[in-house]
């Protein structure tokens, strides 16, 4: 709402420049409306000149909810004064306040330090110089891309054990690691995209080129090798569970293993031979659905079964016909020439 090429944006930075000073509600409800005290109704069409003009007055503005129309201008705004701040001047006191009486969004331009504050509920955000958040969003790509070389590398390792039925839990926990790193990282750079507005489509251009295919790995390997189901529900529980692991939690291969279900935490378990269901590996076959790979694993259970079926019990099973079928059992073949060729390479 409040970032670049939006017109609440482009009043903002007026304001800033100009140095007056503004205190803002994004919010039209009843108990918003309860805390205004004087001023003027203004009920108008919002536009960055209007209001930067009425930011000259010492009161508050009131915007609408969609913040499309400027409704009070001059105001003074009444929260409760026992709800506890930690700000000191009264115009940031004020703003936290009502943001945590109300949960509306409420926005503190300070006039000497020149910074714009949001808070909203308890939360409290400095809005950022466009520069800096373009270097740290720059240096978490050059960061991402290291990181996405690291996670193709390991991937390919798991693939091809996979086809050699060796997967170790160890290999499966390594590549849930990186794609977790990955998949933070990338979080991280989403965050500095939404901040920038349309200053940061370069930024998103080079985050889905280098996102393409990674968001998936990560749950479809929980998907292949989380112990008793494969349920994608249960797999993103999971999945959101190790994304709320700290960086040290996701450093220990034995946490990830018990997450998945393996009992043991010492060395030995993680040099335990476990097979997948073949969920990420025949994804990779060009036009074959989820649901027909559902019902593939539902029929065969695991990947080296898969790979040892006949075109003619791969035709068998529901939304395989014969065509597909030697589809399958070709891309299948040709997946594993390539990733044993690139791991001899």
């Amino acid at each position: 709402m409040v970032a670049p090429g939006t017109e609440l944006h482009e009043a903002l930075e007026h304001i800033l420049r100009a140095r007056t000073g503004a205190l803002l509600v994004v919010g039209d409800s009843q108990e918003v409306l309860s805390l205004v005290n004087g001023g003027f109704r203004i009920d108008a069409v919002m536009h960055p000149s209007a209001l930067y003009e009425l930011a000259k007055m010492d009161g508050a503005i009131v915007l609408s909810s969609d913040a499309q129309r400027i409704l009070y201008a001059n105001t003074q705004l009444v929260p409760d004064p026992m709800i506890p701040s930690l700000e000191t001047g009264t115009r940031h006191r004020t703003a936290e306040r009502v943001a945590r009486q109300t949960g509306t969004l409420v926005i503190a331009i300070s006039q000497r330090r020149n910074v714009i504050t949001l808070y909203r509920g308890d939360l409290k955000y400095v809005v950022q110089d466009i520069g800096v958040l373009l270097a740290k969003a720059n240096q978490a790509l050059s960061t991402l891309d290291k990181y996405r070389a690291v996670l193709d590398q390991a991937l390919n390792n798991l693939s091809a054990v996979e086809f050699e039925d060796l997967a170790t839990l160890f290999d499966v926990t390594t590549c849930i690691q990186r794609a977790q790193m990955v998949a933070r990282i990338g979080g991280e750079i989403e965050r500095h995209v939404a901040e920038l507005g349309d200053e940061g489509r370069l930024v998103r251009m080079q985050l889905e080129e280098l996102m393409v295919d990674a968001k998936d790995e990560g749950p479809m390997i929980v998907r292949d090798y989380l112990v008793k189901t494969g349920d994608p529900e249960d797999a993103g529980k999971v999945w959101e569970a190790l994304m709320n692991l700290d960086a040290d939690e996701l450093l220990d291969h034995g946490l990830m293993a018990r997450l998945l279900g393996y009992g043991g935490t010492g060395t030995a378990s993680l040099d335990l031979s476990v097979t997948p269901r073949g969920y990420r590996v025949v994804r990779k076959i060009p036009r074959v659905p989820m649901p027909v790979i559902e019902n593939l694993v539902s029929v065969f259970h695991h990947l080296p079964a898969i790979l040892n079926a006949s075109i003619e019990e791969l035709d068998d099973v529901e939304g395989i016909g014969e065509v597909r079928a030697r589809a399958i059992k070709q891309g299948l073949n040709r997946l594993r020439e390539q990733v044993l060729l690139d791991r001899h390479l």
